[in-house]
């Protein structure tokens, strides 16, 4: 980044307002016409955009209000070779055996793309703020895919692979279309780092289009649907391989594991990559004040992390939150921030200049 300040943003969701949701359930059951829900989604996308905006948040999203269901759903809508299979259960508290998944009947492909670019052009349209564009990388994208003995990946890496061009071709074309930031959500190796994957390789094909040609950043998270974490939240065991994906800035959740292991991101910035850290916790209601976000930043800042090499952002997407909560929330971000660095607030750092990995 620059030596001028703390940027902040977002992860990438926004909140869905009561009118919102009502309007996508209802569109669900048939009952909008295609302008109608045009119109929803414009509005939603103009909604999300204004709440950023009102907040002062430097670096903002389209809210991905576009994207229907949780995370990933809406990718699958765009390819071929898949047919939806019924949740696995349907009663009692959510899980993510209540998510949606599919069946693979033929080799999978994107004949019109993942649909991120047009996103990406009308949310260009309504903002003058910098846009980050947001979308799942190949192995998160392959989790909701059936493979084993007899079917057509054998294995989730398998699938992964076939994802791989397919994400590669988004972003060459988000890139082609003017995005300048891009970031690639990609929580399953933070999830499962475990697993017989070579995450790197994965995660720098897909992204190999934009490299050194925009400002990359990669999201790793440990879950967020219900406002529920996977697995146990611990960054160390996939530091290497954080390490070694070619991106400009690793955003990272800190403030709902009450800023543990944020030391490691001292770790990060001496391996030569910026950090942008999560410092307002989405699963929690409780509103954090100006002061609670400021310190943790002196914590964050504590570690060595020069504030340059630095961004503030909630520690995941706020689909899972209150649209009240949400908005309180990232006016909390910019206090917060602001406060840190003696700020009159609406005046913003520099935005970082767009570099190649080291």
């Amino acid at each position: 980044m620059t030596d001028e300040g703390m940027l902040t943003s977002v992860v990438g969701s926004h909140a869905h307002p009561g009118w919102f949701a009502h309007g996508i359930a209802a569109a669900a059951r048939g009952e909008y016409g295609p302008a109608d829900l045009a119109e929803l989604l414009d509005d939603g996308v103009d909604l999300a955009i204004r709440d950023q905006e009102r907040a002062g948040i430097d670096v903002i999203s389209d809210g991905e209000m576009r994207r229907a269901g949780f995370f990933t759903a809406e990718f699958y809508r765009h390819l071929t070779g898949v047919r939806p299979l019924p949740p696995d259960r349907r009663l009692g508290a959510g899980a993510h055996d209540g998510l949606h998944r599919f069946a693979v009947e033929d080799r999978i492909a994107a004949p019109d793309g993942l649909g991120v670019v047009a996103e990406f052009r009308a949310a260009r349209a309504r903002t003058d703020r910098p846009l980050k564009v947001t979308l799942p990388g190949p192995y998160t994208l392959s989790g909701r895919l059936s493979h084993g003995p007899g079917e057509v990946y054998q294995t989730r890496v398998a699938a992964a692979e076939a994802f791989v061009p397919i994400v590669a071709a988004e972003i060459r074309d988000l890139v082609d279309a003017g995005a300048t930031i891009i970031q690639v959500d990609e929580p399953s190796p933070a999830i499962h780092p475990d697993a017989p994957a070579d995450f790197v390789a994965l995660f720098n094909a897909a992204i190999e289009p934009a490299v050194g040609r925009v400002r990359l950043g990669a999201h790793l998270c440990f879950g967020n649907f219900l406002g529920r974490p996977l697995a146990p939240r611990s960054y160390r065991p996939i530091l290497a391989a954080m390490l070694g994906f070619a991106v400009d800035e690793l955003v990272l959740e800190f403030a709902n594991r009450e800023m543990s292991e944020v030391g490691i991101l001292g770790e990060i910035v001496h391996a030569g990559k910026d950090v942008a850290a999560g410092v307002i916790d989405v699963k929690n209601s409780h509103v954090e004040t100006a002061d609670e976000v400021a310190a943790r930043i002196d914590a964050i800042l504590a570690t060595g992390v020069p504030a340059g090499r630095l961004a503030l952002v909630p520690d995941c997407g706020f689909s899972q939150t209150a649209r009240h909560l949400t908005t309180a929330k990232l006016a909390a971000l910019v206090a917060g921030r602001d406060l840190v660095l003696g700020l009159g607030h609406g005046v913003a750092p520099t935005l970082p200049p767009t570099r190649p990995p080291s």
